[in-house]
């Protein structure tokens, strides 16, 4: 825990409601600039730039070993860049020394001391910085409940669940008032339930402080509920930086396709274009039609991709009355199997081509008369405003 940061004093950072992120900001609160770290031959992070602005929440999402761990220290001190800069309110914290740097760090195991108690877990920091014993008791009591801890100031570490002990680790990386905070997986320990109500009050802790926080998971969901912005590494480099809805729907590269949620992918090539559209041959599927798409498309060699929620099945297709029949993307196959996950149903499609196609379609009704089951005929269809083109 960066416990030695210098104390930011963040008016109204206890009260009231943060300002909306001002997405015209000329500066960013936090620039990193062609930032590059190897271990051995092995480079962890591959000259990487990125612009964080102040009072946002950003998520840095990636497999394991993408480099978004290693980043995170650098931001937090704990690693040093071989290359690049790190601006922070434009000055350069790359040289400057974890305890030095107005960031804090709450890691994945929350790292309290046992044999204090909550009070002084939370303390710990600013008895460090040599903050005056009324001050501290003051912060500690707006720590306490600012995370909802009242009435366990005295108990132990072992003596709290772990969703308290992810409170205690939070609060005391918050005494400080840091401009950044920095958390590394933070969440990975806890229940799936707990996890989802502790991902909320985060993002409602986060618009009420004002603070710019920084998140590194593994967890798409997690990232796409809290942050304003997602950064997705792989190899040590930033595939694709965007809002989570942006992201789902609109993903740059193939890659960013299929790590980001579920989708169906046909592989193929532009045969032609007519007005606002293009007509795709694929092996798999047959001839798709697809919207024109908003950046232009170089290469002939392409990539088709529909999420499983805009795919719709039918056993005999789409009613056309209300549709431009000519707009309609048809294939039949065989449902192959049936998960039934309450809200939605996920049904897996396999074409007369032999491909594979997976829909998920949301249960509006208590008994879905109109489910598919296995071995059943189908027609799977959508739309070309439902595909995604992307370059191979």
């Amino acid at each position: 825990m960066t416990e030695e940061s210098p104390d930011i004093d963040a008016p109204a950072a206890l009260a009231g409601s943060a300002p909306p992120v001002d997405a015209s900001a000329d500066l960013p609160l936090l620039r990193i600039e062609g930032v590059g770290k190897k271990f051995g031959a092995f480079r962890a992070v591959d000259r990487l730039s990125l612009d964080i602005r102040e009072g946002e929440f950003f998520a840095l999402l990636g497999p394991s070993g993408c480099g978004k761990t290693t980043l995170l220290r650098m931001l937090a001190g704990f690693e040093t860049p071989d290359e690049g800069r790190i601006l922070l309110g434009g000055r350069d914290i790359a040289p400057m020394p974890p305890h030095q740097r107005p960031v804090n760090m709450m890691f994945q195991n929350y790292a309290l001391f046992p044999h204090l108690s909550v009070r002084d877990n939370i303390a710990f920091g600013l008895r460090r910085a040599g903050m005056a014993r009324a001050a501290i008791d003051i912060r500690v009591a707006e720590m306490v409940a600012l995370v909802k801890l009242d009435g366990l100031e005295k108990r132990k570490p072992d003596q709290l669940s772990g969703g308290q002990k992810q409170r205690v680790a939070l609060a005391r990386a918050l005494a400080r008032r840091p401009q950044v905070l920095l958390l590394d997986e933070p969440l990975a320990a806890l229940d799936k339930k707990l996890r989802e109500s502790t991902q909320l009050e985060l993002m409602a802790l986060q618009r009420r402080l004002g603070m710019t926080f920084i998140i590194v998971t593994h967890d798409q969901e997690e990232a796409m509920t809290m942050a304003n912005r997602i950064g997705v590494m792989d190899a040590g480099r930033l595939e694709q930086v965007a809002t989570p809805r942006n992201l789902y729907e609109a993903p740059h590269s193939r890659w960013v396709a299929e790590f980001i949620g579920d989708v169906n992918l046909f592989d193929g090539e532009i045969a032609s274009r007519d007005p606002h559209r293009l007509i795709v041959s694929t092996r798999d599927g047959g001839t798709i039609v697809v919207a024109e798409p908003r950046q232009p498309v170089g290469k002939t060699a392409v990539s088709i991709a529909i999420r499983p929620e805009k795919v719709k099945l039918s056993r005999r297709g789409p009613a056309l009355d209300a549709i431009d029949s000519h707009a309609i993307n048809r294939l039949e196959g065989v449902v192959t199997d049936v998960s039934y996950l309450g809200g939605l149903t996920v049904y897996q499609v396999k074409l007369d081509s032999g491909a594979m196609v997976r829909s998920s379609m949301a249960n509006t009704v208590r008994i879905d008369i109109d489910a598919y089951s296995a071995g059943q005929r189908v027609v799977v269809w959508f739309t070309p405003d439902d595909c995604v083109v992307l370059e191979q």
